[in-house]
Formats: structure tokens, sequence, C-alpha cells
């Protein structure tokens, strides 16, 4: 009778579970070691259908939300019942030990429904414009499996940016969300871009030029002239061509001002008569000038020639008395 009371209590409480638990090994591995802590094999029976059953409503009622969780959400929601699991198991309680066991399970009826309702409003799908394909966990086999979460708006056109710089500046393109990351596979940045004022014309495909593709998500002008404004595109793409996400830049470059010209300064013109030019004059006083100076090069030339004579007499005057002095004193010493 008291097994039939358990279970009753279990259909009534334990579907209230709301997540893919049982895709967790250490769960697993919990919920065995607890089974197996039980005093008798009567008692470790009736815990494994606890157990048993308790991963079947994981499955049906995450059906009902999606079916998948990512490897982010199912740790939080483990870790949080983990140590509910480990603070009840150090209680005393009172009743049998399958009455317990349905009391445990049930205590993380709450911490699962929060996760996974969190997981399947904001996580599954952040997409607010654009394609996502991810890789998710199915709750019904716990293997990987891919998820494509579609535009809302039913296109992969997420918006056109006003970009505005100065001639000589610079701008900065970044296409990047955050749910980029959770795009699954080999993926980068096409940036191409249409000459021409924006808006001033239709654009098609052809009209576009490729600028660059890379992994980075943003892209910058440097040194930007008048003839680089225009409408930059950026989408996102994998190998095979398939655009995720795209957006589209119109840059406008604003010209600096011209200078203030500075006034030109214009002399007066010259007299017409030659004997009133002052280079007349410096001209006519340049002859007497250099004559004169070539006269004093000269006179020091002559000069300096006298005096080195000179000097060079006198010394060899003194170098002859000095040898006769010395030839006198030599006689008078024998």
């Amino acid at each position: 009778m008291e097994r039939i009371l358990v279970l009753m209590f279990l259909l009534c409480i334990v579907p209230a579970a709301k997540a893919c638990l049982q895709c967790d090994r250490r769960l697993r591995v919990l919920h065995e070691d607890f089974i197996l802590s039980a005093p008798s094999v009567a008692d470790q029976i009736a815990l494994k259908k606890i157990s048993d059953h308790t991963y079947v409503t994981y499955k049906d009622t995450s059906r009902e939300r999606k079916g998948v969780i990512d490897p982010t959400t199912l740790y939080r929601a483990r870790t949080e019942y983990q140590s509910e699991f480990d603070r009840f198991s150090k209680t005393q309680h009172t009743g049998s030990v399958a009455f317990q066991a349905v009391q445990i399970m049930g205590k993380g009826r709450d911490i699962l429904e929060k996760h996974l309702d969190n997981f399947t409003r904001d996580g599954l799908c952040p997409n607010k414009c654009g394609l996502l394909k991810r890789r998710v966990i199915d709750c019904f086999s716990c293997r990987y499996k891919m998820y494509i979460c579609p535009s809302p708006t039913g296109q992969q056109d997420c918006g056109v940016f006003a970009v505005q710089a100065e001639e000589g500046g610079q701008a900065v393109l970044n296409c990047f969300l955050p749910w980029h990351r959770l795009l699954f596979g080999k993926r980068d940045y096409h940036y191409s871009w249409a000459a021409g004022v924006p808006g001033t014309k239709k654009l098609n495909e052809s009209s576009f030029n490729v600028l660059v593709v890379t992994e980075d998500s943003s892209v910058v002008l440097n040194q930007l002239q008048a003839d680089e404004q225009g409408t930059y595109r950026c989408s996102l793409q994998d190998p095979n061509g398939v655009v995720f996400y795209q957006v589209a830049f119109l840059l406008t470059v604003d010209l600096l001002p011209d200078p203030t010209p500075r006034p030109v300064i214009t002399l007066p013109p010259l007299p017409s008569d030659n004997k009133y030019s002052p280079f007349r004059s410096i001209e006519g006083l340049m002859v007497p000038a250099m004559s004169v100076v070539t006269a004093l090069i000269l006179a020091a030339s002559v000069g300096l020639t006298v005096v080195s004579g000179l000097m060079i007499n006198r010394r060899m005057a003194v170098k002859e008395q000095r040898n006769r002095e010395a030839e006198a004193n030599a006689q008078n010493t024998v």
C-alpha cells in the first residue's frame, strides 16, 4: 500500500521537472549512487523505478519545450540541482527511502523549470533578425544535432545604418552581433561597396564590388577621401554562400573647408630710367672696392714675406754666433 501511495505521489510531483537532465552523465551517477545506498534490495528496486520514471518525465516535458538544450544551460541546471540534492541528502528526514527519493527528485522542479524556460525563451534563438544554425543537445537521443532558428522577419537583411566621417578621417564598420558566436561551422564576413553618394541611385547586386573577406567582423577605413563615400554592405556567409546576416552602411564623407587665401604683396615697379637703378650704383662701387681689397692682400703678402725673411736671417746669425763661441771655448781648454 505504501509503494502505491509513493508512485501516485511521484506522478503528481516529478512531471514538473522540465529539462532533459537525463542526458547528463554526472546526474545519472548521482542517482545510481543514491539507489545503491538504500538499506535493502527492495528499496533499491523501488528507487530504480522512481529514477526511471523521472527520466521519462524529463523527456516528456522537454518535448513541450523544443526538446533541446545547450551544454551551458545543461551544466547550470545540473550544478544547481546537484547542490540541492547534496544538501537534501545530508538532512535528516522521516518516512521511507522511496518517499525521500520522491522528495529529492521533486526538489529540483523549480530549478529545472527555470533553466529550460529561460533557455527556450531567450537562449535558443536569440537572433532577432537573420538566420541562425546552431548545435544543441537532443533531449531524447542525448546526442548533438543541428537546430535552425529562422529569421523572425523572414529575411536576412537586418538594417541600414548611416555613417558620417570627415575627409582625411576614419570610419569603423562593424556588423557583429553576439549570436554570431553560436553559428556552427566556418563563416566569414564579406564586405563590398558601391561608390556614389548614398541614396542617389538604385543599387543592384552588380553595383557592388568586393572589398574584403575576413573572419573579423569590422573593417577600418583610414584617410578617407570624397570618392570613397558610398553604400558599404556586410554579409555573414558560410563557404557555400549561404547568407546568415546582412547589413548596409551609408557612408558620407564631409569635405573640409578650403584654407583662407593669403593676400599677395606686390612690390612697386622700378623707375624706367637706368641711371637711377640701385643695382647700377652698386655695380659702380664694386670695381674700386675690389681694387682696394686686392691691393691690401698684395701688401699683406709682401709684408709677410719680408718678416719671414728677417726672422730666418736672425735665426741663422744666432746659430753662427753660438758655433764660434763653442769653438773658442774648445781652444782655450786645450
